[in-house]
């Protein structure tokens, strides 16, 4: 049974499942996965571990997003383009935030980059456009502000100066929102620090990003657990 197509209706059902243990996780409640493997289970046949590979299937993709994943749930990169793909359309849908689609794109680039000698694209001289409507959710520009100031142009991770100064003359640091607005954190300096843009990517996308909100959490005071 591991064996066959996931059918779609399997797929929503594992993206429904991880995002309430995600939600469950980050309100502080007791999460036993296994719990949630045996339903799974029960209604489509298949093994508690055949679905505990999907549901870090889905961190995988969560990953591609910039998006936090689940503690032990660690991602894992066996998830084929099109299953990517759908994966990330369902977890739009469950979030109600519409997104840039990127995470086939992305495991596409990963597969050509394993690729040994790699022959130079020709690329494409005229990209087609296709049209995405994104939702975009207000913010209160003090909040950033405030943040940026109590930094005083020190990135609150790596503790080190801002790597150069913006256009406006000031220390270039970004908002970061430790437990993403699309993933219901709130617009407050509470859940908000001030990153370079190294720190900001490795918390969006590095394999250590747990361990980096962990030790945000353990160092900025201000910050507030949900």
């Amino acid at each position: 049974m591991d064996d066959v197509s996931w059918s779609d209706e399997e797929l929503k059902a594992c993206v429904e499942a991880y995002v309430e243990m995600q939600r469950n996780e980050r309100t502080g409640q007791l999460i036993v996965k296994k719990q949630y493997y045996k339903k799974l289970v029960e209604m489509f046949g298949r093994s508690e571990q055949a679905f505990e590979s999907r549901m870090q299937n889905i961190s995988y993709v969560l990953s591609l997003m910039g998006r936090g994943w689940m503690t032990g749930l660690k991602p894992a990169k066996n998830i084929e383009p099109l299953v990517a793909a759908r994966v990330e359309q369902l977890l739009e849908q469950t979030s109600g935030q519409k997104v840039v689609p990127v995470a086939a794109f992305e495991i596409a680039v990963r597969e050509a980059t394993e690729q040994k000698d790699l022959p130079k694209p020709s690329g494409n001289p005229r990209p087609k456009r296709r049209r995405i409507s994104v939702a975009q959710l207000q913010r209160d520009p003090s909040v950033k502000a405030w943040v940026l100031q109590q930094a005083a142009g020190t990135c609150e991770s790596c503790e080190k100066p801002a790597p150069f100064q913006g256009a406006d003359g000031l220390p270039y640091l970004e908002l970061h929102y430790v437990q993403g607005l699309a993933d219901g954190g709130a617009d407050a300096v509470s859940n908000a620090v001030a990153l370079c843009p190294n720190c900001h990517r490795e918390i969006h996308y590095g394999a250590n990003a747990h361990a980096v909100e962990a030790w945000l959490y353990d160092t900025v005071q201000r910050l507030e657990r949900d």
